[in-house]
């Protein structure tokens, strides 16, 4: 079973999940910090589904707010794109060991996850949000990099680092999450496609697709 919390860092997420059989996490923009029995991993940026088997039992995590991860972590997104990967591949081996400790002693993981980061956490860099809410809203990537006051290559450089994909990417991938919220509420796929920013269902359906895998219908069911 599923839940999740608003966490008190910004924007941040906190989960837990009893895995049984394989699944399917979406791209979304975002970055988690897990545990799952004794071990901490990074779920770094999605460009496509990634299907979760071969791993039952009950994992934990905190989702970052998109583009925040990597100050945490000291790594730039793009070098964790579609991977899974150990926390001690990123920071020394002893001091992951103590971070494991402490998440057992706690005997509630996902809390233990967020004091964690909560500790470490560093002051919010402005661009990660504003990109976001601008994309969200629709706007072109030439007219947010001039409102930001950098060049496309410049925001370019800085969406690889912050999301692991440039801006093309992440709106892609925001518009498809904006439509499978409005879908799952009950809206008309047709509506959906409108009030999300896809030219027509159909555009919608294949957008949906080549990120998740599978039809709309089937993430719908």
């Amino acid at each position: 079973m599923y839940r999740e919390r608003a966490s008190r860092l910004a924007g941040a997420v906190v989960w837990e999940n009893t895995v049984a059989g394989a699944g399917r996490v979406l791209p979304d923009g975002c970055m988690d910090l897990l545990w799952h029995e004794g071990r901490l991993l990074v779920a770094g940026p999605d460009t496509r589904a990634y299907v979760t088997e071969g791993f039952p039992g009950v994992w934990a995590g905190l989702r970052f707010y998109p583009g925040t991860a990597p100050a945490f972590l000291g790594v730039p997104a793009h070098e964790l794109l579609d991977q899974r990967v150990e926390l001690s591949d990123l920071w020394p081996a002893s001091v992951v060991r103590r971070l494991c400790a402490r998440v057992v002693r706690a005997g509630d993981p996902a809390a233990a996850l967020e004091e964690i980061v909560l500790e470490r956490a560093l002051p919010a860099d402005p661009l990660p949000s504003r990109l976001v809410e601008a994309l969200g809203a629709g706007c072109p990537v030439a007219a947010i990099a001039g409102e930001l006051g950098l060049g496309a290559r410049q925001l370019h450089r800085r969406s690889l680092a912050s999301f692991g994909y440039g801006p093309k990417t992440l709106a892609r991938v925001l518009r498809m999450q904006r439509a499978l919220s409005l879908a799952r509420a009950g809206v008309p796929l047709a509506e959906t496609a409108v009030r999300a920013g896809y030219a027509d269902q159909s555009h919608l359906s294949r957008d949906v697709r080549e990120l998740a895998g599978v039809p709309l219908t089937g993430l719908l069911r």
